[in-house]
């Protein structure tokens, strides 16, 4: 029997990367899932942002292990769409007991070339976004009064400034602050919320051409390698990314009964890159 037998957690950005992980690594604990994330290109990211097919297939992974997930196709910019999402899953599958805020994107400019729409964009995702997603999801924990965990991905660049990302470094910044709110607000009610502080995690939003150019300017068609090479320098610990399964046994443990007492913490995953 799993960890989380019986439970329903809702993740945001479920297609693919650490919100595909995260769906797997609970299911395979017992928790079944409602999955969202967006079908269309998001404008102002430079690489391809989730679709319908990739939601497909986090479906299929996750009915593989013989756990239920109702999937839909929400933007968490759309409050309306998030509230039908979680509240039709819901309904479906009987409660809401974990809340996976993990939706974001990135994009890179310097901090005074920026276009406004791009820093919009950002914060409308990274940061109100998440705030919608647990304005949607977390009455249905409350209502439950069974408890319940939220963890929301924040990042390494909360706390280690970069060039290049000030409106994802302010968004990041800012869930810190909305989650010790959060953690104050819902704890009489026993919900418990956590934010989760990667280093660069291998995924479709960093291992892209236009991660790879920023980290190697100086080489016209600059490889993976290329950018594996630089990227060593990130990080104390001899590896230049982490993988989304050690994200996603981070997220076991905070929304589990082993992390039953953590509760507006910063919970980092860095290899070192603090340091």
């Amino acid at each position: 029997m799993g960890s989380l037998e019986g439970k329903v957690a809702f993740i945001t950005g479920a297609a693919r990367g650490q919100g595909r992980s995260h769906a797997i690594a609970l299911a395979k604990e017992g928790a079944d899932i409602i999955a969202v994330d967006v079908s269309t290109q998001v404008d102002t990211v430079p690489y391809r942002t989730a679709t319908v097919d990739d939601l497909a297939e986090t479906v299929r992974l996750v009915e593989a292990l013989d756990r239920r997930i109702i999937a839909s196709e929400a933007d968490v910019r759309d409050l309306a769409a998030l509230t039908t999402a979680v509240d039709s899953g819901a309904a479906e599958l009987g409660r809401v007991d974990i809340v996976i805020a993990n939706a974001g994107i990135n994009t890179m400019s310097p901090a005074l070339e920026m276009e406004e729409v791009m820093w919009q964009t950002m914060i409308d995702i990274n940061l109100a976004g998440v705030w919608k997603t647990v304005r949607a999801a977390a009455p249905h924990i409350v209502s439950g009064g069974r408890g319940g965990s939220i963890v929301i991905t924040s990042s390494l660049a909360s706390m280690v400034a970069n060039e290049n990302i000030a409106h994802y470094t302010a968004a990041k910044a800012g869930l810190v602050g909305l989650m010790q709110v959060l953690a104050k607000e819902l704890g009489p009610q026993s919900i418990r919320v956590n934010t989760i502080h990667p280093t660069t995690v291998a995924t479709p939003m960093i291992l892209n051409d236009a991660t790879f150019r920023l980290f190697r300017p100086d080489l016209a068609e600059p490889t993976r390698a290329d950018f594996e090479e630089a990227a060593l320098t990130l990080n104390t610990l001899p590896v230049p990314m982490i993988e989304s399964e050690d994200i996603s046994n981070a997220v076991l443990y905070l929304v589990s009964d082993a992390g039953r007492y953590i509760t507006g913490t910063t919970h980092v995953v860095d290899a070192g890159g603090r340091l």
